[in-house]
């Protein structure tokens, strides 16, 4: 059975680009991903002293279980070269598990939908360009401070409310 899976990528060191290119490529060992959004710059967010965050989000459809996706996730960032270091400090990659499918989960090792992806416009912008139909999605970009998150090469903020 096929599970829709929202997952965002993000980067702050090194060839962040690079770096989002093979976590896309390596998330096809755990399904298809069917979407994935334009790279999105962000400044950075919880530790705010380091370089600011390349972001994307793709939609992966998997058979995967979220407590086994979830693992999965962590395996591929040790394997992309992330070590443990401070909570949300500079990372060369991050994956989080947004949405499964409608599933509501809270638990200590997993929760979803991500707790905190209701306050990050650098989560939000890119989920609603690949599912603009995720109408809570849409909701929270009006609140959100859309103007610090940029279509990589790009000088203006996209817009996507409608």
């Amino acid at each position: 059975m096929n599970h829709r899976a929202f997952i965002a990528l993000g980067s702050n060191l090194g060839d962040r680009q690079a770096h989002l290119e093979r976590a896309t490529a390596a998330l096809c060992t755990l399904g298809a991903v069917s979407a994935r959004s334009a790279f999105y710059r962000s400044p950075p967010w919880g530790v705010l002293d380091q370089p600011e965050f390349l972001n994307a989000v793709v939609l992966l459809q998997t058979a995967c279980p979220p407590h086994a996706l979830l693992d999965a996730l962590l395996a591929l960032e040790e394997t992309l070269g992330r070590r443990p270091a401070q909570r949300w400090g500079p990372r060369c990659i991050d994956l989080d598990l947004l949405l499964y499918d409608d599933l509501q989960i809270d638990e200590p090792a997993l929760s979803l939908p991500h707790p905190r992806m209701w306050e990050r416009a650098f989560v939000l912008v890119p989920l609603a360009e690949i599912e603009p139909s995720f109408i809570p999605a849409r909701d929270a970009l009006a609140r959100a401070d859309l103007e610090q998150v940029v279509l990589a090469g790009c000088f203006r903020r996209r817009s996507l409310l409608k």
